[in-house]
Parts: C-alpha cells; sequence; structure tokens
C-alpha cells in the first residue's frame, strides 16, 4: 500500500492538532510506522486507505495531547505592553506555538493553517480540536470521523458546533491575504525593502492601526503602530542596520527570514516573520527567534538586491 503520498497532509493535521511542526514531524513518523505494522489488518470494504491513515493520525494526536501542555503566544497570555523598551527575557518553560514552514512541502488547503486559526484551535478541547479538523479541513463525513475517533454521529455533530462557536467567539474566522496575491506580495515587498534600509517611518506607513508584534518566546507583545515603530527603532540601533531579508512561506501567509549583520563580515540567521496582511496592510507580525524553528527554514543569507 503506498503510504508515502500521504505524508505531507497528515504532518499538516498532525500540525494543526499539536502546534508545533517538530512534533508533527514525529508524529506523523509514528503514524506511517504504525500503519505499516498493521498493513496485514487494513480491510478495505470498511474505508478507505486515506481513511484508515487519519484514523490512525488522530488517535496518536490524541494521546499526545494528554500529556502535553496547549501551545499559545504571546498574546494568548495577557495584555500588550506598554513599553518597547521592556526587556526581552525568554520564557523557556512554555511551550510555544511553531510556524509551520510551508515552502518545504505540498499540502493544500493552506488557509486553514494561518496562525492565528492553530493559535485558536489549542484552546480548544483535544478531541474538539480533532472533530473541526476532520470535518471542516479534511471534509470527511460525520459518519467517518464518528468511526475514527471512537465517537457517535451525534457527538461528533455536537462537538463541532461547539467547536465552530468557540473560534466565531475569538474572531479567528476572517480574510487574510494569500502570499501569492499580487496585493500581498506588494506589500511585503515594501515592507522587506523598508526593513532593509532600517526605514522605521515607512514601516510604520504599511501597518494597520491596531497591528500586532509578538516574538515567541520573548512573553511580551505589542499593540499599535507607535508601539511597533518604537520597538523597531530598538531593534537597530542595537544590532545596527544592513539586514537581509528573505521571502518565504509559512501557514499560508507570507513569511520573512531575517539575516542579522556580523562584525567579522557576513550574515546569521536571526529570526523569522510570519505577517498577517489584511486591507492592503501589515496586520500583524509574530517573529519566531527559537533556534529549532529557524532550523527548518534553514537556507543561506541572500545577497543585497537579491529581492
Amino acid at each position: 500500500m503506498d503510504f508515502e503520498s500521504y505524508r505531507g497532509e497528515l504532518l499538516a493535521y498532525c500540525y494543526r492538532m499539536l502546534g508545533s511542526f517538530h512534533e508533527a514531524e514525529d508524529l506523523t513518523q509514528e503514524t506511517m510506522l504504525r500503519a505499516w505494522k498493521a498493513r496485514g489488518r487494513y480491510d478495505p470494504a470498511r474505508a478507505s486507505v486515506r481513511t484508515w491513515l487519519y484514523r490512525i493520525a488522530a488517535n496518536a494526536c490524541l494521546n499526545a495531547l494528554e500529556s502535553r501542555a496547549r501551545r499559545p503566544l504571546p498574546s494568548g497570555l495577557g495584555a500588550p505592553s506598554d513599553d518597547p523598551g521592556a526587556p526581552l527575557t525568554p520564557a523557556l518553560d512554555v511551550p510555544w506555538l511553531e510556524p509551520f514552514p510551508e515552502a518545504r512541502f505540498d499540502v493544500e488547503a493552506r488557509g486553514d493553517l494561518r496562525l492565528a486559526l492553530v493559535a485558536a484551535l489549542q484552546w480548544l478541547p483535544a478531541r474538539q480540536r480533532a472533530v473541526l479538523v476532520l470535518r471542516e479541513v479534511l471534509e470527511f463525513s460525520a459518519a467517518e470521523v464518528a468511526e475514527q475517533l471512537g465517537m457517535s454521529v451525534a457527538a461528533v455533530n455536537s462537538a463541532l458546533q461547539r467547536a465552530r462557536a468557540a473560534l466565531a467567539r475569538g474572531g479567528v474566522i476572517g480574510e487574510v491575504g494569500e502570499p501569492d496575491d499580487p496585493g500581498v506580495r506588494a506589500v511585503v515587498l515594501r515592507y522587506v525593502r523598508a526593513f532593509e534600509a532600517a526605514d522605521v517611518p515607512a514601516l510604520v506607513r504599511l501597518l494597520t492601526e491596531d497591528v500586532v508584534l509578538e516574538m515567541p518566546p520573548v512573553p511580551l507583545w505589542y499593540r499599535g503602530r507607535r508601539d511597533y515603530g518604537l520597538f523597531m527603532e530598538r531593534v537597530f540601533a542595537l544590532r545596527g542596520t544592513g539586514w537581509r531579508v528573505e521571502r518565504t512561506a509559512a501557514n499560508g501567509q507570507p513569511a520573512l527570514a531575517a539575516y542579522v549583520p556580523e562584525s567579522g563580515g557576513g550574515h546569521r540567521r536571526h529570526t523569522v516573520q510570519v505577517l498577517t496582511v489584511a486591507g492592503g496592510r501589515v496586520a500583524r507580525n509574530v517573529v519566531f527567534a527559537d533556534p529549532r524553528v529557524l532550523s527548518a527554514f534553514a537556507s543561506p543569507a541572500p545577497a543585497a538586491g537579491a529581492l
């Protein structure tokens, strides 16, 4: 049986469930191994290979979530900071949400990988989370999901209604620009040029009024153009100018790999920034500095003018 052709979509499913790209890779591999060992017991009269694989993956994720804490973003833990000069002390004891390095995998339904949506999913009970993704994203029938999760159809429908209501209350259902949209690409290009030029006023002009900036594993976050601009002035004062930026994609959104200049010459990968572009402006920037996240987006620093 061909299991490998399903690896990409299973990886995306496990990521939505766990909020961690690296843990999703581990559970996807575990799913493949379990399926291979159980291949002799597979009954094509009961379910397709895809449905059967998702049953294995769903239950692997539910088992894993019994011993794992929710993965948040800083904005999910408290109020925004009003001090752009606050100490940038990482909270290494928090299992932060990770981005999904989309460019490495051929994954469909990219909009359903949006960072804000995956963050919101982490606050749902695990079984509601599984039902929502299997029904709404992957479009399995209620009967198929009931079989996959060992639930009744009525329980699946009830869990789906509660999950939908929770996401609607959280305000994560809305229009967000896709990375390949020409308007989005134009905004991102202007942002990159302003960033590489250390032109803070130009950056600020590209932001919405209530833009959000957050930087896991640092737990503080900022809201509004003023504090965003003041923080960026601090970044360039501390780290210098002459940054290089490479465009990429994560979670169905435009993303940037930023490289800081080093004193001995050359550049070092510093952060991966996942942008939310809406209405022709940058509405959110989630800046990841964890070395494990950076390694998932590994590539050499781009040369000046490469964009």
